[in-house]
């Protein structure tokens, strides 16, 4: 082809030293010609082809591998091969220009290749989250750093082209400089081994509660990166927080109490020992008509112990009260300030605000049914308390 050209040149009798320029512009032209026409085929043909007939199949996989921009890149490679094998038509291989043009369509080739390889790890990793084993995993990380090893692979290849130099002596002179790689990248490669563990332990989920006072993180787990998560606190402020400080710290994950399917109430309330005593015969009476004590019950009766008694029933029968995990009423150790008297129960749900709701519900039954036993709450006397004593206040 190159002597076709040239014969050409010579029959308008154009001088040889434009001959030169002149069979670069038609090779150029060609090459322009092929990347249009390879562009326009995978573009508008086989990229449309392809995509109808994964949207036909049944399975969600291979609509997600072979994405438009996988195509895109893959049949990017397609021009600068064909140019690769049509070259020689063109220019001798033993011409400078012909080492050149090779070592530019090379480079470009590993560009593209490297944009593939990201690609279709963007690809596995949307697919993850498609399956409920992988769904919730901390693999964004992993991804992450296998595209910076593709991009660090590709980057050795292109100097080593450009240098004409083989890719593992590059790779044995890096070996001197490891130290120095491993400074400058040492926030990406705790944060993989961090992910790893994370993963591998199932220590967290994107969408987790977490609580991490060191940092001051208490929201759920937005995104989990190489170097990054990121906690969406309650006040919608963001919150970043290294992964590997997630594996070294303490932190605590709220993930069991969702999973659980309750939440748990832990609460007390303060009686006055003062309003502690032996039910009386009438008392006991009435206890008996409202059914909170038995028929054959001792004479020697606290109400206290029937407060708790009644308490523990009514926590058995409450609606929003889970009765698969554990719930009772227990007394604590006496304070200054009273007998504490603690509910422990869980809500039937995990729900932030229903939970306020039924907790209060609860709490304002127990205030409510507390005279009805003789019973009072401490709490500390004000003005209002010691006016009443007749002291005068200053």
């Amino acid at each position: 082809m190159s002597d076709f050209f040239t014969s050409i040149l010579e029959y308008y009798n154009i001088a040889a030293g434009e001959h030169r320029i002149l069979h670069w512009l038609i090779m150029l032209i060609c090459i322009l010609l092929i990347f249009v026409i390879s562009n326009f085929a995978g573009n508008k043909i086989f990229i449309p082809l392809i995509k109808s007939f994964t949207k036909k199949t049944n399975t969600k996989w291979d609509d997600i591998i072979l994405s438009k921009n996988v195509l895109k890149n893959a049949f990017n490679l397609v021009p600068p091969i064909i140019i690769i094998a049509l070259l020689p038509a063109f220019i001798n291989d033993t011409d400078t220009e012909y080492t050149v043009s090779i070592r530019i369509l090379a480079i470009y080739i590993t560009i593209v290749t490297i944009k593939l390889v990201c690609a279709i790890l963007s690809s596995l990793y949307k697919l993850s989250n498609e399956y409920e084993k992988t769904k919730n995993s901390t693999l964004q990380g992993v991804f992450q750093m296998l595209k910076i090893a593709a991009m660090c692979v590709g980057g050795i290849i292109i100097i080593s082209i450009i240098i004409d130099s083989n890719p593992v002596s590059i790779l044995a002179g890096l070996g001197a400089s490891a130290a120095v790689l491993m400074l400058v990248f040492k926030d990406s490669i705790m944060g993989l081994v961090a992910g790893v563990q994370l993963s591998a332990n199932d220590m967290l989920r994107p969408g987790d509660w977490i609580q991490m006072p060191k940092y001051g993180a208490d929201g759920n787990v937005v995104d989990v990166s190489l170097t990054t998560v990121k906690v969406q606190n309650w006040d919608k402020t963001i919150t970043t927080i290294p992964p590997y400080a997630l594996v070294s710290d303490s932190f605590q994950n709220w993930r069991g109490m969702f999973d659980s399917g309750g939440r748990r109430i832990k609460r007390s309330i303060y009686i006055d020992m003062n309003s502690i005593a032996f039910c009386s015969k009438e008392d006991i009476e009435r206890y008996k008509k409202n059914g909170w004590i038995k028929e054959d019950c001792p004479d020697n009766v606290v109400n206290l112990g029937v407060f708790r008694n009644y308490l523990e029933d009514y926590l058995r029968t409450h609606p929003l009260v889970n009765k698969e995990l554990i719930s009772m009423v227990r007394q604590l150790q006496p304070t200054p300030h009273g007998l504490p008297l603690e509910l422990y129960f869980f809500y039937n749900g995990t729900m932030w605000i229903p939970y306020e709701h039924a907790q209060a519900d609860v709490f304002e039954h127990v205030f409510a049914i507390l005279p009805e036993f003789g019973l009072k709450v401490f709490q500390s006397p004000t003005g209002k308390d010691l006016s009443a004593l007749g002291y005068e206040q200053d």
